[in-house]
């Protein structure tokens, strides 16, 4: 299946996502609705479950994933684990590295909470957190994080697709420089893993789940922690899967077992995990780059057709390696939630989100399967 099918047979596209034949669906930034061919993994493992041991009936779909994840990723398969929401993947990072009193971490205060709360809580252990400053909400360029860690920060983590302003972290080119002096760089990258290439060459550590962009289930996602730090990260969870216990006999001593592994304390979400591998599968065959393409072709001209009926849009002119695939925008002076309650009713589906100062901002976030027949109708609405 090819982009250019789905956009040209009508038939096909609602057959493939359910959700276009009663709604336009512009929420991707938020939670997805599951493609057919997801939820039917989904559901053809859970009939599968009835018939005996669920976990060896899926067993040979668990190295599946971690394939498709590094494949994804542009990385080795035992730098993939599956440990499901982004922030129990980022948790695990902050909770498992070893930081000494006076280090500092360099994070945004303005991103969304689970990429905030994992490295806040570093202050208990006497680490330092910073926050950095930007000219915008979300806009993060190479420059700020230049001229704001020094030779006690440790590690900063970011988040590479703002969720709410649009903006999209250039975040090889800032990896490029934290590694040339020894910094870690951790990525939240659930707003662009499925939307926007993603690659981990410049990252030592990233967490994203499957329910937005990637179009998989919610509480299955990816953790990749690069190889040559993996022994130096050791995870406050223990369970059967990732210490070594011979027959499942538990031993004297607590040893961690080696590659992905070492982070996926106990039995698998499967239902989940096979849902991640058909959504993984699914943007691979369409192509991230192609699906990147159309979010920004589909951007290019909703921008100066919301500027042109009086809305303010965030991140309205950035440079294309600095575009998404969200749209948000307010009226000044205007609370739009009468306006999203609207669409709600009307079967257009979009999300209404907050800034710190209490603006309001509709937030439009289509995907690859959104047509333009479908954006205007929402356009002739706003």
């Amino acid at each position: 299946m090819t982009l250019s099918e789905i956009q040209s047979n009508e038939e096909l596209r609602q057959h493939e996502f359910p959700v276009t034949r009663n709604k336009i669906f512009l929420g991707h930034a938020g939670v997805c609705p599951l493609p057919r061919r997801v939820a039917q993994a989904m559901a053809d493992c859970v009939a599968e479950a009835t018939l005996g041991d669920q976990e060896a009936l899926v067993m040979h779909q668990i190295e599946a994933a971690r394939q498709a994840g590094a494949r994804l990723l542009q990385c080795q398969p035992e730098e993939v684990s599956l440990v499901g929401p982004t922030s129990l993947g980022l948790s695990l990072v902050a909770a498992g590295l070893n930081f000494r009193k006076g280090d500092n971490v360099l994070i945004y205060h303005d991103d969304y909470p689970s990429n905030v709360y994992p490295w806040m809580a570093l202050a208990k252990r006497g680490v330092k957190v910073r926050l950095i400053n930007v000219r915008g909400l979300g806009l993060i360029r190479k420059v700020d994080v230049m001229g704001q860690v020094d030779e006690d920060t440790k590690l900063v983590a970011l988040a590479s697709n703002h969720f709410i302003s649009g903006y999209r972290l250039e975040h090889d080119a800032i990896g490029q420089y934290l590694r040339e002096r020894g910094i870690l760089f951790c990525l939240d990258a659930i707003q662009t893993l499925g939307a926007f290439p993603t690659t981990v060459e410049h990252v030592d550590f990233l967490a994203a789940d499957a329910h937005k962009w990637l179009l998989g289930p919610c509480g299955a996602g990816l953790l990749y922690v690069k190889n040559d730090l993996q022994e130096k990260l050791n995870p406050p969870v223990y369970g059967w899967h990732n210490v070594r216990n011979p027959n499942f006999v538990a031993q004297d001593t607590v040893t961690f077992r080696s590659g992905a592994a070492k982070f996926e304390a106990g039995t698998h979400n499967l239902v989940g995990l096979v849902g991640l591998l058909a959504a993984m599968e699914l943007a691979l065959e369409i192509g991230v780059d192609n699906i990147a393409a159309e979010l920004l072709r589909q951007r290019a001209w909703l921008v100066p057709a919301l500027r042109a009926k009086g809305y303010t849009v965030l991140n309205a002119e950035p440079k294309p390696e600095n575009a998404s695939g969200i749209t948000a925008c307010f009226l000044p002076g205007q609370d739009l939630t009468p306006l999203h309650e609207q669409l709600t009713a009307a079967g257009v589906i979009t999300s209404l989100r907050t800034d710190r100062r209490g603006q309001k901002y509709l937030r439009l976030s289509p995907h690859f399967y959104t047509t333009d027949a479908e954006l205007h109708r929402v356009l002739e609405r706003l």
